[in-house]
Protein backbone atom coordinates (compact mmCIF):
# COMPACT_ATOMS: atom_id res chain seq x y z
CA UNK A 1 0.00 0.00 0.00
CA UNK A 2 1.07 3.29 -1.01
CA UNK A 3 1.84 6.03 1.71
CA UNK A 4 -0.77 8.07 2.50
CA UNK A 5 0.90 11.63 3.81
CA UNK A 6 -1.22 14.27 5.04
CA UNK A 7 -0.45 17.77 5.38
CA UNK A 8 -2.13 20.29 7.80
CA UNK A 9 -1.55 23.95 7.55
CA UNK A 10 -3.65 26.61 9.90
CA UNK A 11 -5.37 29.13 8.08
CA UNK A 12 -3.98 32.99 8.62
CA UNK A 13 -2.74 31.46 11.69
CA UNK A 14 -1.05 34.61 13.62
CA UNK A 15 -4.19 36.59 12.64
CA UNK A 16 -6.05 33.66 14.22
CA UNK A 17 -4.64 33.19 17.33
CA UNK A 18 -4.86 37.64 17.72
CA UNK A 19 -8.83 36.59 17.20
CA UNK A 20 -8.74 34.03 19.92
CA UNK A 21 -6.83 35.75 22.55
CA UNK A 22 -9.37 38.62 21.94
CA UNK A 23 -12.62 37.80 20.70
CA UNK A 24 -13.83 41.15 19.71
CA UNK A 25 -11.76 41.29 16.30
CA UNK A 26 -13.70 38.20 14.83
CA UNK A 27 -14.97 38.79 11.54
CA UNK A 28 -13.05 42.29 11.33
CA UNK A 29 -9.91 43.12 8.92
CA UNK A 30 -6.83 42.44 10.92
CA UNK A 31 -3.44 42.44 10.06
CA UNK A 32 0.20 41.61 12.17
CA UNK A 33 2.83 43.63 10.91
CA UNK A 34 4.63 47.31 11.71
CA UNK A 35 3.57 50.53 11.48
CA UNK A 36 4.27 53.59 9.94
CA UNK A 37 6.13 53.86 6.51
CA UNK A 38 8.33 51.21 6.48
CA UNK A 39 6.24 48.49 8.65
CA UNK A 40 5.02 45.70 6.27
CA UNK A 41 1.77 43.44 6.04
CA UNK A 42 3.40 39.72 7.86
CA UNK A 43 0.39 37.85 7.54
CA UNK A 44 -3.87 39.04 7.58
CA UNK A 45 -6.98 37.93 7.95
CA UNK A 46 -9.33 36.70 5.43
CA UNK A 47 -11.77 39.40 6.08
CA UNK A 48 -8.59 42.08 5.44
CA UNK A 49 -7.84 39.70 1.92
CA UNK A 50 -11.09 41.04 0.65
CA UNK A 51 -10.19 43.93 0.10
CA UNK A 52 -6.71 43.24 -1.66
CA UNK A 53 -4.77 43.12 1.66
CA UNK A 54 -2.16 40.35 1.23
CA UNK A 55 1.71 39.49 3.16
CA UNK A 56 4.58 41.29 1.88
CA UNK A 57 2.53 44.49 1.17
CA UNK A 58 3.68 47.76 3.08
CA UNK A 59 1.40 48.83 5.97
CA UNK A 60 0.53 51.83 4.46
CA UNK A 61 -0.84 50.30 1.16
CA UNK A 62 -3.05 48.16 3.51
CA UNK A 63 -4.46 51.32 5.17
CA UNK A 64 -5.54 53.18 1.78
CA UNK A 65 -7.20 49.69 0.69
CA UNK A 66 -8.68 49.22 3.94
CA UNK A 67 -8.55 52.39 6.36
CA UNK A 68 -10.61 50.24 9.26
CA UNK A 69 -7.85 47.74 9.10
CA UNK A 70 -6.40 46.60 12.59
CA UNK A 71 -3.31 46.59 13.05
CA UNK A 72 -1.33 43.95 15.51
CA UNK A 73 2.15 43.37 16.40
CA UNK A 74 3.53 40.17 16.19
CA UNK A 75 3.63 38.20 19.35
CA UNK A 76 5.96 35.46 18.38
CA UNK A 77 5.62 33.74 22.55
CA UNK A 78 1.79 33.52 22.32
CA UNK A 79 2.20 32.07 18.50
CA UNK A 80 4.62 29.43 19.51
CA UNK A 81 1.98 28.57 22.48
CA UNK A 82 -0.75 27.97 20.49
CA UNK A 83 1.94 26.11 17.92
CA UNK A 84 2.13 23.78 20.43
CA UNK A 85 -1.18 23.09 21.11
CA UNK A 86 -2.22 22.40 17.59
CA UNK A 87 1.08 19.58 17.49
CA UNK A 88 0.01 18.38 20.70
CA UNK A 89 -3.42 17.51 19.19
CA UNK A 90 -1.47 15.88 16.05
CA UNK A 91 -0.61 13.97 17.99
CA UNK A 92 -3.27 12.49 19.83
CA UNK A 93 -3.72 10.83 16.24
CA UNK A 94 -0.24 9.60 15.04
CA UNK A 95 3.42 9.81 16.50
CA UNK A 96 4.39 10.81 13.07
CA UNK A 97 4.34 13.84 12.92
CA UNK A 98 6.56 16.11 11.31
CA UNK A 99 6.84 20.00 11.73
CA UNK A 100 7.17 22.11 9.17
CA UNK A 101 7.35 25.01 10.41
CA UNK A 102 5.27 26.43 13.04
CA UNK A 103 1.92 26.29 11.35
CA UNK A 104 2.22 23.32 9.16
CA UNK A 105 2.98 19.76 9.49
CA UNK A 106 2.91 16.48 7.71
CA UNK A 107 1.12 13.22 9.09
CA UNK A 108 1.55 9.76 8.06
CA UNK A 109 -2.08 8.37 8.15
CA UNK A 110 -1.34 5.28 6.15
CA UNK A 111 -2.54 2.83 8.92
CA UNK A 112 -4.92 5.11 10.37
CA UNK A 113 -7.12 5.46 7.50
CA UNK A 114 -7.38 1.44 6.96
CA UNK A 115 -10.97 0.55 6.52
CA UNK A 116 -12.35 4.02 7.28
CA UNK A 117 -13.94 6.78 5.06
CA UNK A 118 -10.95 9.20 4.55
CA UNK A 119 -13.59 11.74 3.79
CA UNK A 120 -14.75 11.68 7.99
CA UNK A 121 -11.77 10.90 8.89
CA UNK A 122 -10.78 14.50 7.77
CA UNK A 123 -14.09 16.28 8.57
CA UNK A 124 -13.28 14.91 11.94
CA UNK A 125 -9.47 15.52 12.41
CA UNK A 126 -10.57 19.26 11.27
CA UNK A 127 -13.02 19.79 12.98
CA UNK A 128 -11.74 18.15 16.71
CA UNK A 129 -8.99 20.92 16.11
CA UNK A 130 -11.21 23.53 16.16
CA UNK A 131 -13.10 22.51 19.45
CA UNK A 132 -10.16 21.56 21.24
CA UNK A 133 -7.99 24.84 20.09
CA UNK A 134 -10.18 27.03 17.92
CA UNK A 135 -7.78 27.10 15.10
CA UNK A 136 -8.37 26.17 11.82
CA UNK A 137 -6.98 24.55 9.51
CA UNK A 138 -6.35 23.35 5.38
CA UNK A 139 -5.97 19.76 4.38
CA UNK A 140 -3.94 18.24 1.75
CA UNK A 141 -3.46 14.70 1.54
CA UNK A 142 -1.22 12.90 -1.47
CA UNK A 143 1.06 10.07 -2.33
CA UNK A 144 3.76 12.56 -2.20
CA UNK A 145 4.58 15.62 0.48
CA UNK A 146 4.50 17.69 -2.68
CA UNK A 147 0.81 16.55 -3.82
CA UNK A 148 0.01 16.77 0.31
CA UNK A 149 1.09 20.37 0.56
CA UNK A 150 -0.29 21.36 -2.82
CA UNK A 151 -3.39 20.03 -1.83
CA UNK A 152 -3.83 21.96 1.27
CA UNK A 153 -3.52 25.28 -0.62
CA UNK A 154 -5.68 24.26 -3.01
CA UNK A 155 -8.96 25.31 -0.68
CA UNK A 156 -8.24 28.03 2.06
CA UNK A 157 -9.67 28.78 4.95
CA UNK A 158 -10.90 25.30 6.22
CA UNK A 159 -10.75 23.53 2.88
CA UNK A 160 -10.09 19.36 2.21
CA UNK A 161 -7.73 18.01 -1.03
CA UNK A 162 -7.33 15.16 -1.57
CA UNK A 163 -4.37 15.32 -4.58
CA UNK A 164 -4.08 12.07 -6.45
CA UNK A 165 -1.28 11.17 -8.88
CA UNK A 166 -4.29 11.37 -12.04
CA UNK A 167 -4.70 14.93 -10.68
CA UNK A 168 -1.90 16.62 -11.05
CA UNK A 169 -2.77 17.55 -14.56
CA UNK A 170 -6.63 18.78 -14.12
CA UNK A 171 -5.81 20.72 -10.62
CA UNK A 172 -2.20 21.12 -10.40
CA UNK A 173 -0.93 22.49 -14.61
CA UNK A 174 -3.29 25.39 -14.50
CA UNK A 175 -1.97 26.80 -10.88
CA UNK A 176 -0.04 29.70 -11.14
CA UNK A 177 3.52 29.45 -11.07
CA UNK A 178 3.75 31.76 -7.80
CA UNK A 179 1.68 28.46 -6.65
CA UNK A 180 5.07 25.85 -6.83
CA UNK A 181 6.12 24.55 -3.49
CA UNK A 182 9.43 24.81 -3.57
CA UNK A 183 10.26 27.80 -6.55
CA UNK A 184 11.66 30.89 -4.28
CA UNK A 185 10.01 34.46 -5.34
CA UNK A 186 13.31 35.49 -6.67
CA UNK A 187 12.79 32.63 -9.31
CA UNK A 188 9.41 33.36 -10.65
CA UNK A 189 10.39 36.33 -12.62
CA UNK A 190 12.99 34.78 -14.01
CA UNK A 191 10.81 32.14 -15.15
CA UNK A 192 8.08 33.85 -16.26
CA UNK A 193 10.55 35.89 -18.67
CA UNK A 194 10.95 32.42 -20.27
CA UNK A 195 6.87 32.82 -20.84
CA UNK A 196 6.37 30.16 -18.23
CA UNK A 197 3.15 31.34 -16.19
CA UNK A 198 1.94 27.93 -15.16
CA UNK A 199 2.42 24.77 -13.33
CA UNK A 200 1.69 23.14 -16.38
CA UNK A 201 3.88 25.59 -18.69
CA UNK A 202 6.75 24.71 -16.26
CA UNK A 203 6.49 21.20 -17.32
CA UNK A 204 6.53 21.87 -21.11
CA UNK A 205 9.45 23.53 -20.62
CA UNK A 206 11.08 20.77 -18.26
CA UNK A 207 10.63 18.29 -20.90
CA UNK A 208 10.94 20.21 -24.04
CA UNK A 209 14.32 22.17 -22.99
CA UNK A 210 15.77 19.98 -21.18
CA UNK A 211 19.52 20.97 -21.53
CA UNK A 212 18.00 24.78 -21.05
CA UNK A 213 16.16 23.63 -17.68
CA UNK A 214 18.93 21.57 -16.58
CA UNK A 215 21.17 25.22 -16.93
CA UNK A 216 19.02 26.99 -14.85
CA UNK A 217 17.79 24.87 -12.42
CA UNK A 218 20.82 22.38 -11.66
CA UNK A 219 20.37 18.76 -9.72
CA UNK A 220 17.16 20.71 -8.85
CA UNK A 221 15.95 19.83 -12.13
CA UNK A 222 15.20 16.52 -11.56
CA UNK A 223 13.36 17.01 -8.33
CA UNK A 224 11.18 19.37 -10.19
CA UNK A 225 10.07 16.75 -12.86
CA UNK A 226 9.90 14.10 -9.78
CA UNK A 227 7.09 16.72 -8.30
CA UNK A 228 5.46 17.07 -11.03
CA UNK A 229 5.37 12.96 -11.92
CA UNK A 230 3.92 12.32 -8.70
CA UNK A 231 7.36 9.95 -7.62
CA UNK A 232 8.93 13.13 -4.96
CA UNK A 233 9.58 12.17 -1.66
CA UNK A 234 6.63 10.69 -0.11
CA UNK A 235 8.13 9.99 4.00
CA UNK A 236 7.62 11.72 6.70
CA UNK A 237 10.64 12.74 8.86
CA UNK A 238 10.30 12.35 12.39
CA UNK A 239 12.59 14.54 14.61
CA UNK A 240 14.82 12.43 16.68
CA UNK A 241 17.20 14.29 19.12
CA UNK A 242 20.84 13.92 18.30
CA UNK A 243 22.13 13.66 21.86
CA UNK A 244 25.13 15.52 20.46
CA UNK A 245 23.33 18.79 19.54
CA UNK A 246 19.71 20.66 20.67
CA UNK A 247 18.44 22.78 18.45
CA UNK A 248 15.13 24.53 17.11
CA UNK A 249 13.68 26.44 13.89
CA UNK A 250 11.08 28.36 12.74
CA UNK A 251 9.37 29.50 9.34
CA UNK A 252 9.18 33.53 9.67
CA UNK A 253 5.46 34.76 9.12
CA UNK A 254 6.88 36.23 5.78
CA UNK A 255 10.20 36.16 3.69
CA UNK A 256 11.76 39.27 5.47
CA UNK A 257 14.90 41.54 5.66
CA UNK A 258 13.07 43.30 8.93
CA UNK A 259 15.97 43.42 11.44
CA UNK A 260 13.24 43.37 14.74
CA UNK A 261 11.05 40.54 13.33
CA UNK A 262 14.75 38.74 12.86
CA UNK A 263 15.76 39.70 16.29
CA UNK A 264 12.48 38.03 17.88
CA UNK A 265 12.76 34.89 15.88
CA UNK A 266 16.32 34.50 17.15
CA UNK A 267 15.30 35.71 20.79
CA UNK A 268 11.85 32.93 20.68
CA UNK A 269 14.88 29.98 19.12
CA UNK A 270 16.97 30.86 22.14
CA UNK A 271 14.18 30.31 24.66
CA UNK A 272 13.67 27.19 23.00
CA UNK A 273 16.63 25.35 22.71
CA UNK A 274 17.70 27.18 26.38
CA UNK A 275 14.86 25.19 27.57
CA UNK A 276 15.85 21.91 26.09
CA UNK A 277 19.07 22.61 27.55
CA UNK A 278 18.79 22.86 30.97
CA UNK A 279 16.12 20.44 30.78
CA UNK A 280 18.36 18.07 29.68
CA UNK A 281 21.21 19.67 31.90
CA UNK A 282 23.72 20.56 29.59
CA UNK A 283 25.03 23.20 27.97
CA UNK A 284 27.08 23.64 24.46
CA UNK A 285 30.03 24.81 23.32
CA UNK A 286 29.31 25.04 19.73
CA UNK A 287 26.91 27.36 18.16
CA UNK A 288 25.12 26.64 14.60
CA UNK A 289 23.17 28.97 13.09
CA UNK A 290 20.94 28.23 10.24
CA UNK A 291 18.92 30.63 7.65
CA UNK A 292 16.84 29.07 4.86
CA UNK A 293 16.90 32.66 1.99
CA UNK A 294 13.25 33.32 0.01
CA UNK A 295 15.00 30.82 -2.74
CA UNK A 296 15.04 28.19 -0.22
CA UNK A 297 18.78 28.07 -0.35
CA UNK A 298 20.00 26.53 3.07
CA UNK A 299 23.03 28.85 4.60
CA UNK A 300 25.12 27.43 7.91
CA UNK A 301 27.55 29.00 9.97
CA UNK A 302 29.28 27.31 13.22
CA UNK A 303 31.28 28.57 16.07
CA UNK A 304 33.13 27.26 19.18
CA UNK A 305 32.99 29.36 21.91
CA UNK A 306 34.79 30.19 24.69
CA UNK A 307 33.04 28.20 27.44
CA UNK A 308 30.00 26.18 27.26
CA UNK A 309 26.69 27.80 27.69
CA UNK A 310 23.00 27.40 27.91
CA UNK A 311 21.40 30.90 29.01
CA UNK A 312 18.69 32.43 26.82
CA UNK A 313 20.49 35.65 26.69
CA UNK A 314 24.38 34.13 25.87
CA UNK A 315 22.60 31.72 23.20
CA UNK A 316 20.72 34.74 21.62
CA UNK A 317 24.52 36.92 21.76
CA UNK A 318 25.93 34.70 20.08
CA UNK A 319 23.38 33.77 17.32
CA UNK A 320 22.69 37.44 16.71
CA UNK A 321 26.34 38.27 16.42
CA UNK A 322 26.55 35.47 13.60
CA UNK A 323 23.42 36.38 12.04
CA UNK A 324 25.03 40.13 11.43
CA UNK A 325 28.50 38.93 10.73
CA UNK A 326 27.91 36.51 8.00
CA UNK A 327 23.37 36.65 7.19
CA UNK A 328 22.96 40.69 7.37
CA UNK A 329 20.72 42.06 4.37
CA UNK A 330 19.71 38.43 2.89
CA UNK A 331 15.77 37.62 2.71
CA UNK A 332 15.01 35.30 5.07
CA UNK A 333 12.09 32.67 5.53
CA UNK A 334 13.81 30.37 8.11
CA UNK A 335 15.88 30.48 11.19
CA UNK A 336 17.49 27.82 13.29
CA UNK A 337 19.98 27.52 16.18
CA UNK A 338 21.94 24.67 17.78
CA UNK A 339 23.80 24.29 20.35
CA UNK A 340 26.01 21.14 20.12
CA UNK A 341 29.77 19.73 21.53
CA UNK A 342 27.30 19.47 24.94
CA UNK A 343 28.82 18.73 28.23
CA UNK A 344 26.78 17.91 31.53
CA UNK A 345 26.23 20.66 33.81
CA UNK A 346 28.10 19.09 37.06
CA UNK A 347 30.83 18.49 34.22
CA UNK A 348 30.87 22.40 33.37
CA UNK A 349 30.92 22.77 37.34
CA UNK A 350 33.97 21.49 37.76
CA UNK A 351 35.98 22.49 34.54
CA UNK A 352 35.12 26.23 36.53
CA UNK A 353 36.01 25.62 39.42
CA UNK A 354 39.64 24.12 38.12
CA UNK A 355 40.71 26.76 35.95
CA UNK A 356 37.95 29.80 35.95
CA UNK A 357 37.68 32.04 38.86
CA UNK A 358 34.40 32.58 40.66
CA UNK A 359 32.63 35.55 41.74
CA UNK A 360 34.32 34.48 45.50
CA UNK A 361 37.64 34.18 43.65
CA UNK A 362 36.84 37.44 42.24
CA UNK A 363 35.85 38.99 45.33
CA UNK A 364 38.47 37.96 47.22
CA UNK A 365 41.06 38.93 44.59
CA UNK A 366 39.89 42.92 44.81
CA UNK A 367 39.84 42.89 48.57
CA UNK A 368 43.53 41.75 48.85
CA UNK A 369 44.74 44.20 46.38
CA UNK A 370 42.93 46.99 48.20
CA UNK A 371 44.73 45.75 51.31
CA UNK A 372 48.29 45.50 49.40
CA UNK A 373 48.11 49.09 48.54
CA UNK A 374 47.37 50.44 51.98
CA UNK A 375 49.75 47.57 53.54
CA UNK A 376 47.33 46.63 56.33
CA UNK A 377 43.80 44.95 56.01
CA UNK A 378 41.87 48.00 55.71
CA UNK A 379 38.63 45.85 54.01
CA UNK A 380 37.49 42.57 54.73
CA UNK A 381 34.19 40.43 53.73
CA UNK A 382 31.45 40.77 55.96
CA UNK A 383 30.91 37.05 56.92
CA UNK A 384 34.54 36.76 58.20
CA UNK A 385 34.39 40.17 60.02
CA UNK A 386 31.12 38.76 61.42
CA UNK A 387 33.09 35.75 62.56
CA UNK A 388 35.88 36.97 64.21
CA UNK A 389 33.56 39.11 66.40
CA UNK A 390 31.54 36.82 67.15
CA UNK A 391 34.79 34.37 68.54
CA UNK A 392 35.75 37.31 70.38
CA UNK A 393 33.06 37.17 72.65
CA UNK A 394 32.79 33.42 73.35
Amino acid sequence: MANVIMHVDLNSFFATCEQIRDPSLNGKPLMIGGFGRRGVVSTCSYEARKYGVHSGMPSFKALELCPKIIIKPGDYHYYSLMSKEFFAYCRTYTNKVEEASIDECYMDITNLIKNKDINVFLKTFQKGLYQKTKLKCSIGVGPTRFLAKMGSDYKKPMGITIMRKRDIKSKIYPLSIENFYGIGMRTTPHLKNLGIRTIGDLSSYLINKEKEALSLFGKYYYDLLAALNGTSDNQVHLEIDDPKSIGNSMTLMMDTTDEDEITNALLLMSKEVSSRLKNNHVKGKTIQLVVKDADFKVHQKSLTLPKPINSVNEIKLAALNMFNKYFKGITIRLVGVTLSNLVPLHEDNVQLSLFEETPEDKINDLINQVNRKFKKNVVGKASLILKEKTHEHK
